[in-house]
């Protein structure tokens, strides 16, 4: 009897095996509607970044190849060059980004307030964004040029003389500012949808307590379009740290290197103040051949982008949460 029951199952135990099979072909289920991406991430995201960390120990040219230990990262701490592009790239994420994020929602809280013309407000402020960026920088440094440029002459006869944008370090970064201010459209559109999409009751239970313009959109607007401003923020940052060919067309036209076939150029005039840290990993990259070393520059970028999507995530994540309470 003891050896017959011993080979009995258990109560639940032929359920408890058909549940674990199901958890099993659910699993199974999943992955392969996942694996598609899963085979995306790790072919253009692990493996790459992997490929990276591993070249940024060795001294690569394309052709040889030779373990370094940490000999790249020692020469980061003394490249000046490196460090001036990271100064000039962290002043853009600085000054630029929050310019275009309150440029777009004010130019946004504009056409929401217009009743009559909004259409064509609107495609004129979007129209900038969509010229490509080289004609828009050829264009706005021709602008702007002292010699050549219309608006110079012009505030020079007004008695307002503006600036010599491009040509003097000084003021290159404000005026690739000036320029990303003019493309807004982008930051635009997304700050308009998000603010056509507050319910008008709040607003107007807002304003039946005595609340004015201020005290509404301070918590009733900000609040609602802050995942709104979380993106732009987040992607601003992220395309600011990878700007390159503003900078890079604005110099070479600013210093009349543009049109000169077969001429190197160096990237940063005047005097490196456009030399953004994208540009300095491509002069090493893929005009000097140090792989090795521009690995090293790629992984510094990556782990800034980082950092700061990160920081601005918890920032925003704080704000909603005290708005809430």
């Amino acid at each position: 009897m003891a050896s017959l029951s011993a080979r009995l199952p258990l109560p639940g135990a032929r359920g408890g095996t058909a549940a674990a099979r199901a958890r099993r072909r659910r699993r199974l289920r999943i992955l392969a509607f996942l694996s598609p991406w899963l085979a995306g991430f790790g072919l253009f995201f692990v493996y790459p970044l992997a490929a990276t960390v591993y070249f940024s120990f060795t001294r690569y040219n394309l052709f040889t190849l030779e373990y370094v230990g940490l000999d790249n990262y020692a020469y980061l701490l003394h490249d000046r060059d490196a460090w001036t592009a990271m100064r000039n790239t962290l002043w853009l994420v600085a000054v630029l980004v929050p310019l275009r994020v309150l440029f777009g929602l004010g130019a946004a809280q504009l056409l929401t307030r217009i009743k009559r013309g909004a259409g064509v407000l609107r495609s004129v402020l979007y129209l900038p964004y969509l010229v490509p960026p080289v004609s828009a920088t050829v264009a706005f440094v021709f602008l702007l040029n002292p010699g050549t440029g219309p608006l110079p002459a012009l505030s020079a006869r007004l008695g307002i003389p503006l600036p010599d944008f491009f040509n003097d370090a000084a003021w290159a970064k404000p005026g690739l500012t000036l320029l990303g201010l003019w493309a807004v459209g982008d930051v635009m559109i997304i700050m308009l949808a998000a603010l056509l999409n507050v319910p008008a009751s709040l607003y107007e239970a807002a304003a039946i307590d005595g609340a004015g313009a201020w005290a509404r959109f301070r918590h009733i607007t900000l609040p609602t379009v802050s995942p709104v401003l979380a993106f732009s923020a987040v992607t601003g940052v992220i395309e600011t740290l990878q700007y390159f060919t503003q900078p890079m067309v604005a110099g070479k036209v600013a210093s009349g290197r543009a049109d000169l076939p077969g001429v190197q150029y160096s990237p940063g005039y005047p005097d490196g103040s456009t030399l953004t840290f994208p540009q300095w990993l491509y002069d090493q990259g893929f005009r000097q051949f140090n792989m090795g070393y521009a690995c090293v520059l790629a992984l510094v970028m990556f782990a800034t982008a980082m950092a700061f999507t990160v920081f601005l995530l918890r920032r925003f994540r704080a704000f909603a949460g005290e708005e809430a309470r």
